[in-house]
């Protein structure tokens, strides 16, 4: 008599295609991203040639300008900068917060087995590049260390953007790892801002937050999508949480995470998108992609270099070391080795289409920090000094290093690529799939 043995679960193949709908959101998304990717990358280069020209005085003019005031007791007095980190990101925050809301309701990661993954390397993608930042400069003193967290963000809109340039064609599985992977950074990275980089809290400020919030929180719960009242509300908790000291953007994340996922937005009786968030998504992705974080950059990117010289100068300090080596290093190391080890923790192997080589690419391009870390700068060392210039330094040339590494690393297999997204349009033919879908994989 042949005894067999009891099968044992089988490990899910790390990075296998997900579902059809969410595979097909996610290129929607990405493809959004890339056009504000592409307007990013030109408002950091016209700061960039703004700052290093003759008329570089005017720049940093309009840059500090004060625009606001002590209205009704309020510290609102800051300059264009200011306004912009503080105001301009909260829309991207708000963003965040929908996607990352919508992963995890509606998305392929309310599968703990999905979420694990991106969830276990963002962490891991912080954590060594923070590591390294603290080695490299922990013998500098002087609030050197308060820059810890500079290298551990990840640009998804700027990743995106290369990979458009370079026109690989990544399978949708990586494409949503990275995606996934930036918006669980953006999340821990506000927390990070929120727990490390608040010196005082205003108790009552902060509790006066959590009316307006709840007001809105009720309104959009019971589908109110009037602009007149739901602005006005996000307004207020933007204030009274700017006014309380922590930082203003994590109001935006507080704001997205109210917004319902599953709830169907209608109009007039009328369904007009396939859920609350959806349709804030719709609305504010483009504002946030093409208005909000391109006119954050365009102040936050502008550094007078002064030639050569300034760019010596820059480079033997440790705090741009730290940056460069966390985002080049720190960011690749940390993901590949947290999503190795995951691997072997649970058994589980790559897809058949996909090399390890190609989890080292994605990681990458996670090197590419740029927004999330400008804006960790200015709150670390304070806009405008010396070693907030050194950060942007560190920032743009450990960004664009990364993205240039990861650059040749993914056009050297894409010819693998084109062939995973042949199988993948085939596989979506076979399962009955629209056209749509086959294009939107191109």
């Amino acid at each position: 008599m042949v005894i067999s043995k009891p099968r044992g679960r089988i490990p899910r193949a790390l990075f296998s295609r997900g579902s059809w709908s969410e595979t097909s959101r996610i290129s929607e998304i990405l493809r959004k991203e890339t056009v504000g990717g592409v307007i990013l990358l030109v408002a950091a280069g016209a700061a960039l040639v703004w700052a290093n020209s003759p008329w570089k005085e005017s720049y940093f003019g309009v840059r500090d300008f004060v625009a606001g005031g002590h209205w009704l007791g309020l510290h609102l007095d800051l300059s264009i900068g200011e306004w912009a980190a503080d105001g301009l990101l909260a829309i991207f925050f708000f963003v965040v917060g929908l996607e990352l809301k919508r992963e995890f309701v509606a998305g392929d990661l309310r599968d703990p087995g999905r979420a694990a993954l991106p969830i276990a390397a963002a962490v891991g993608g912080m954590v060594v590049p923070a590591l390294i930042f603290v080695a490299v400069t922990a013998q500098v003193g002087d609030g050197a260390l308060r820059g810890w967290a500079i290298p551990t963000a990840t640009d998804i809109a700027f990743a995106v953007a290369v990979l458009a340039v370079i026109s690989t064609h990544l399978p949708s599985a990586l494409r949503t790892f990275l995606l996934t992977l930036a918006v669980v950074d953006d999340l821990l990275a506000v927390t990070v801002i929120a727990v490390f980089y608040t010196d005082s809290i205003n108790v009552y400020a902060l509790l006066g937050a959590l009316v307006p919030l709840a007001l809105f929180t009720i309104c959009v719960q019971r589908g109110v999508q009037s602009w007149w009242i739901l602005v006005p509300l996000g307004v207020v908790t933007w204030t009274l949480v700017h006014e309380s000291g922590v930082h203003a953007t994590v109001a935006g994340v507080l704001l997205g995470f109210a917004v319902p996922v599953l709830r169907p937005a209608t109009r007039n009786g009328q369904k007009v998108g396939a859920s609350m968030a959806e349709h804030f998504e719709h609305l504010l992705r483009p504002i946030s992609a093409g208005f909000a974080i391109p006119v954050f950059a365009f102040f936050a990117a502008g550094v007078s270099i002064g030639g050569l010289s300034g760019l010596a100068r820059a480079f033997s300090d440790p705090i741009t070391l730290g940056i460069v080596l966390g985002l080049v290093l720190g960011k690749p190391i940390g993901i590949f080795t947290t999503t190795r080890v995951l691997a072997a923790v649970t058994r589980a192997n790559l897809d058949n289409s996909l090399r390890w080589i190609d989890v080292v690419g994605v990681s990458m391009l996670a090197g590419i920090g740029f927004t999330v870390s400008l804006l960790i700068g200015d709150l670390a060392y304070g806009l405008g000094s010396e070693r907030d210039e050194f950060v942007k330094i560190g920032v743009l040339s450990g960004s664009l290093l990364a993205a240039a590494l990861a650059s040749v690393l993914l056009l050297s297999r894409n010819r693998a690529y084109r062939r995973i997204c042949r199988d993948e349009e085939v596989d979506a033919d076979h399962d009955g799939v629209p056209d749509v879908y086959q294009a939107r994989q191109d």
